[in-house]
């Protein structure tokens, strides 16, 4: 019997794990080995009480696995929210910067020189005047029709765009009847403008072939 005693003492002692054993007070020890007197008149209840704390140090053992788990994916979330602030940041830079470059944009003047759509070819347009201390480029936009361009600090104003020289000359001469006395046919070559001797040779012969056939 006392060596039973024994062994159940030592199998209380095993499963109540050795470091809070040794923290027992002599009171306590004197308890514990009263405990094991009574376990070993009950070895069933002693079997029963050892699967017990085995089972507690299992679910002990699997709690600080899952623990150990649930740490490294907090660690991997925070690598995660890191990387996103990273982007964060740098997208915010990106769009200050696309901000100073629109700024930048809207604080550059605005084009010297400003005309309706440039014609490929020979295009004829009839002045009506140039002025200086006078701008009217923000009437040129989107009306190719009405156009001017900025030469020796004067603001030289057309109207029309023709391919015909003769259209462009009945249209000159309305204007001189209705008051814009003025009023003379400019030609442009490739959106550039030319003295008319370059061009009107040209063009009249080729008006004057086409009427003797």
């Amino acid at each position: 019997m006392k060596k039973l005693t024994a062994i159940l003492t030592l199998a209380m002692i095993m499963a109540f794990s050795v470091n809070s054993f040794a923290q027992l007070s002599k009171a306590e020890m004197k308890e514990w080995k009263k405990k094991a007197k009574e376990y070993a008149k009950n070895p069933e209840q002693m079997k029963q009480l050892v699967e017990e704390n085995q089972s507690l140090q299992g679910q002990v053992t699997s709690l600080k696995t899952e623990n150990t788990a649930m740490q490294s994916r907090m660690s991997d979330k925070d690598a995660k929210i890191s990387e996103l602030q990273d982007d964060l940041t740098k997208l915010r830079g990106d769009l200050s910067s696309a901000k100073a470059e629109l700024r930048d944009m809207k604080s550059q003047p605005a084009a010297s020189s400003s005309e309706g759509p440039i014609m490929d070819g020979v295009v004829f347009k009839v002045q009506i005047g140039a002025f200086r201390n006078k701008d009217l480029s923000k009437y040129f936009e989107n009306n190719e029709n009405f156009s001017g361009e900025n030469e020796d600090g004067m603001q030289k104003i057309t109207l029309g765009q023709f391919r015909d020289y003769w259209e462009a000359d009945t249209f000159k001469k309305y204007l001189r009847e209705m008051g814009v006395k003025d009023a003379w046919i400019v030609p442009y070559k490739d959106g550039v403008r030319v003295p008319i001797k370059d061009v009107l040779e040209g063009v009249i012969a080729d008006d004057g072939a086409a009427d003797s056939e």
